[in-house]
């Protein structure tokens, strides 16, 4: 009887995996390598979480019904062998959990303290991101031109964003992108990233800042690196390098 109750527990843990945590995982697109990541890490914790939520439910339940109508409470029974299971199987849960994460934290990608170095041959490209009172202002030193409100970059390329702001406290949130970052003044935080697909994503002050908070918007412009270089000849020729308020073609 006994193993009746533990095959339909894990049988009903099993359809749970394919009919709700497998469509999640699949619908998931990543748009850069950091929400790769982040999403994959999200994706192998559901596996640990949900099966142990289902089992410690099922027991609950389990007890509440065998024991509702009980007239009295009868002392428990020493069991060491499952005291050593549940301890073993805690310990090999964590030893999981902590090795997979420190996979993700590790990562340039994530972590701007990471010390592990790029897999890729291409040196990444700098763009500083300047939060100010109350819009964003983009400088790219390599080609020496500034958008305002509007970051374009590359495609299939690393690109390190070095935050600060003129002012106060800020942050720079890009859900779609998986990229979030303070902006303190005086100081440069850093984060890596590599966009696999293009496309337009809101950005957006994610750190309260004032009256003009809500409106501290911005947008990410992922675009092939042909598009990209098209657009900084742009900028390049309509007088943009040096400035520090010059919006980008698509504003």
């Amino acid at each position: 009887m006994k193993g009746k109750r533990a095959g339909l527990t894990a049988l009903l843990g099993f359809a749970f995996l394919l009919v709700f945590v497998e469509p999640v995982a699949a619908q998931q697109t990543s748009s850069t390598t950091t929400e790769q990541l982040i999403w994959g890490l999200n994706s192998k914790l559901l596996y640990v979480a949900v099966p142990i939520t289902i089992l410690v439910e099922g027991i609950l339940i389990y007890t509440v019904w065998k024991f509702s109508k009980s007239d009295e409470a009868k002392p428990t029974k020493e069991n060491r062998r499952l005291e050593i299971t549940w301890t073993v199987a805690t310990a090999v849960i964590l030893l999981f959990v902590g090795a997979a994460a420190y996979q993700v934290l590790g990562s340039p990608y994530v972590s701007a303290s990471s010390t592990q170095e790029l897999d890729t041959e291409q040196e990444p490209m700098e763009i500083k991101v300047i939060g100010q009172r109350y819009n964003w202002q983009f400088h790219y030193p390599e080609q020496d031109i500034n958008s305002t409100n509007t970051l374009v970059m590359p495609s299939d390329r690393p690109v390190e964003l070095n935050v600060t702001s003129k002012d106060w406290l800020h942050a720079v949130h890009v859900p779609g992108m998986g990229l979030k970052q303070d902006a303190f003044p005086g100081q440069w935080n850093q984060v890596l990233t590599e966009a696999q697909e293009t496309g337009e994503y809101q950005l957006y002050c994610a750190e309260y800042c004032g009256s003009g908070h809500s409106a501290m918007l911005g947008s990410v412009e992922v675009r092939s690196e042909e598009e990209f270089q098209q657009w900084v000849d742009e900028q390049q020729s309509s007088g943009s390098s040096g400035n520090s308020s010059t919006n980008s073609s698509s504003n």
